[in-house]
């Protein structure tokens, strides 16, 4: 009876948690994120999306995560070719409610010691929704929506954080 008991406790269905694995090789353990190029008019906003791309590998909990290149395992550099700002929802003024905003990057994540490319997208197209806070005027500019929407830019760097780093660790 035990031995049954046993061999049912260790026992599993097969399943697993999707989005926890990763392809990346064993010795990958530190990562050098430096600061993302950007080729846009809106002022740091590479700071801002490098930041939660780092964030985000660190609440991974596998890899540490360095600002710089050198000493690590792998870099993932990235560059933001541009940012843009499309209304996509009126209400009955004909003021925007909603907004399409896409991110357009290179990212490149490298094996350092393989010197090896192991993850790229020379065009990642990033694009999202967004509401506009009540009583905002419209705007197609992105310097002047993330200035009105202080909690904006945050939102957009976390939702493309995660869709770049599950897309690196998850191979897709």
């Amino acid at each position: 009876m035990a031995i049954v008991l046993a061999a049912g406790l260790c026992s599993s269905c097969g399943y697993a948690l999707a989005g926890r694995g990763s392809f990346l090789p064993e010795t990958i353990k530190v990562i050098g994120i430096p600061d993302f190029v950007n080729d846009t008019n809106f002022y740091q906003v590479e700071q801002v999306l490098t930041e939660k791309v780092r964030s985000e590998f660190i609440g991974r909990g596998r890899y540490k995560v360095l600002p710089q290149e050198a000493g690590v395992d792998a870099v993932l550099k990235g560059e933001i070719t541009s940012i843009s700002i499309t209304p996509s929802v009126f209400n009955d003024a004909q003021q925007a409610t909603r907004y399409v905003i896409t991110v357009v990057a290179k990212i490149e994540f490298r094996d350092v010691h393989a010197d090896k490319v192991l993850w790229q997208n020379p065009s990642l197209v990033f694009r999202e929704d967004y509401d506009v806070a009540s009583g905002t005027t419209t705007v197609t500019d992105p310097a002047t929506f993330f200035g009105q929407e202080t909690n904006a830019l945050g939102r957009v760097a976390t939702d493309f954080a995660r869709s770049v780093v599950s897309a690196i660790l998850e191979a897709f």
